[in-house]
Parts: C-alpha cells; structure tokens; sequence
C-alpha cells in the first residue's frame, strides 16, 4: 500500500492562482477547468474518507471529541495523568492512526484550547518535539511560547500580528505577558482572551471553537464492558440521539453517519475495532431515521467473545437545513415538527425525558 509518510504532501484548496495559458474550450467552458473540477472531486472524496477514519480511531482514547476542520480536532479528556503519561498517550494516538490510516498526524495538549493549539505547534515545528508536546507545567508554556511567533498563535492573523509587532510584541511569550485588561482595550475581547487562555485561564468554551461544526460525534467509554449485542445497540442509539440533537441546534442536516465500537488497545486479548459508514438516501435530521439504521450496523460491528469498552456514533456529512435542495424523486422521512416537540421537551425537562424506546430505560450503560 502507498504511503504519504516521509513524502511532501499537497495541500487542496481552492485553483484561483492556477492560471494556463489559451485553454482549450468546449461550449464556452474550459476543458483544463472540468478536468481539474473531476481529479478535485475524487480527491475530496478520498480526503474526506481519511478524516472520517482518522476522527474515527482517535476518539477511541478520548472522553469526548470536538471536530474542528476536517484535519483537526479537540479531544477532551477528564482524567489526570503524569507529564510522561500524556506523551507516551499522544505517541500511542500516533502510532494507531499511522497503523490503522496510514496518515501521519501531530499531538498537542494543554490546559486550554489555545495552549493545546500552541503544543500542536510546538510538536510539529520546534525541534526536539517529534510530533508530541504536551505543555503541563509553567516551564514548558514559557518554553514554548517563547520560540513560537506571535503570529503562531492561534486567531492571531497577520495583520494583527504587524500592529502587535508595532507594540514590540513579536512572540507568543511577549503576548502572554500583557495586561488582559490593556489588550481588550486597543484591540477586542478576542486577544483579551487569548492572553488568558495562553496563561492557563480557559475562556473559550467548547461550541465557542466552531459554531457550525463539520463533523460531530458522540463516543464514551461503558462503565463496565459490554459482551452483549441488545447493550451495545442501547448505547449507540443514545449517541445517536446526543449527535442529532446537536446537529439539529445548528440547523443542519447529515448524509452519513459512521458508527464504531472496540475494546481497548490495552486489554490482554487482541485489538478489535469496527467501523462503519452508513450513508443515508435523503439527508435527514430525523433521529429515528438514523436508530433506524443501527441494528444492520451492529450486526456487522459486533464480535462474539469481545468485551467492548468504547463505542461512538458520528455525523459525518453535515450541510446546512437552509441550502438544501430536496429531490422530486426521493421521499423524505422527516419529521421536524416531531423532532422540535423532541427537543423541547429534554431542554425544559432534562435530557432523555423522551426518548428513542429502543435505547431503554436502564443507566447501565
């Protein structure tokens, strides 16, 4: 199997600085345009699968998972480890995206979002790193920052960074020593909380980080391991109903869903992780349209004799509600009305005071 490791890599975006001279033209369109538009296509195609899969198996280590672009996300984690402990975890993140993707990715972590941004920097372009940070401790943060341009930091674009820069302020560390209050004042509350975040204070809260999220999932450990396939489909359905509630809060609509459960990489038996990709006919925001689809896919993931100790659901291709153009030839399901009594109900009520059926009434899972 070809392999993007050691190799450069191209980064797809938009063909606005491609430019060729007298191109051939067909109807008024240029052939070069079309043939570019097609290769994009299949390669979006192909990048999209990646990110699915790498999103997919990084969520197994993770408590809670935040997709912030389709090459990066947020792992929450509510556990406290040793300095050493996170380094040896995020070379085993590494280690099992490189096996099981064949991608090689960089792991950042710190006490805030903006000083996890800042180790993700650190570990993929400050030498001695080798693709892991962790800043945990007052001398790593200072350490850091201060060999990382303030431009370097997260939502600190260029032209801020030039007026920075006019106020002798040139790194990261630089910026971390200013008055939060003075920052606020000649620039916006942004970089007020950008200084707080880079001194360990956490001012950016989870949905702060993206509002209308590409990608979302819903993965937990079980309490206590699962070996039974009726247990295993109560948990999914209840993550299904955490993901589609938040799509539907952002007014979006999902075409596929990816499903997995595994046991855990340091049990003493062998590995085992199954996903799979489920795409549905008609984008929906229908929650039963979605529980409806997981007993076939749990027929497929589960494996007799494994103890399963994760398992996550994840909206995988997300659109917006408002630009959907629905197809006179496909019937839609949905039944919004239904699912807005839904919500309703669990925001005045509290979560899961209705329900799918199928997810049961137990908290044992």
């Amino acid at each position: 199997m070809p392999t993007l490791k050691n190799r450069q890599r191209v980064g797809l975006g938009d063909f606005s600085g491609v430019r060729r001279q007298q191109p051939m033209r067909q109807n008024g369109c240029s052939l070069t345009r079309l043939f570019l538009a097609g290769i994009l296509s299949q390669l979006y195609e192909l990048y999209h699968s990646l990110s699915t899969k790498m999103m997919d198996t990084i969520s197994q280590f993770a408590d809670d998972i935040y997709v912030y672009s389709i090459d990066e996300l947020f792992a929450r984690f509510d556990t406290r480890l040793s300095h050493d402990s996170w380094l040896d975890l995020g070379r085993d993140i590494r280690r099992t995206v490189w096996k099981e993707v064949r991608l090689p990715v960089g792991a950042g972590g710190g006490t805030t979002p903006t000083l996890a941004k800042a180790a993700s920097h650190a570990a993929k372009r400050i030498s001695g790193y080798n693709g892991v940070a962790v800043i945990d401790s007052e001398q790593e943060r200072i350490n850091i920052l201060k060999q990382m341009d303030v431009t370097d930091v997260w939502g600190i674009g260029n032209r801020l960074g030039r007026k920075l820069n006019l106020l002798g302020i040139h790194t990261a560390h630089q910026l971390s020593v200013q008055s939060p209050a003075r920052m606020r004042k000649q620039f916006s509350i942004l970089v007020e909380n950008t200084v707080r975040e880079l001194n360990g204070e956490i001012r950016i809260k989870w949905d702060d980080v993206r509002p209308d999220k590409q990608q979302i999932y819903s993965t937990r450990t079980f309490g206590a391991r699962v070996t039974d396939k009726r247990d295993l489909h109560k948990a999914l359905v209840g993550h299904c109903e955490s993901a589609m509630g938040k799509l539907r809060r952002q007014k979006s609509l999902t075409k596929a869903i990816t499903v997995f459960a595994s046991n855990s990489p340091h049990d003493d038996t062998a590995y085992y992780r199954k996903s799979i990709y489920h795409p549905f006919p008609v984008p929906t925001m229908d929650t039963r349209i979605v529980t409806k689809a997981l007993p076939a896919i749990i027929d497929k993931i589960f494996k007799p004799g494994v103890c399963f100790y994760r398992c996550g659901v994840g909206i995988v291709e997300i659109i917006p509600a408002a630009n959907y153009q629905a197809d006179l030839f496909s019937i839609n399901e949905d039944k919004p009305a239904l699912m807005n009594v839904l919500d309703a109900v669990n925001d005045r009520y509290g979560k899961s005071t209705l329900q799918v059926v199928s997810k049961g009434f137990d908290k044992k899972t």
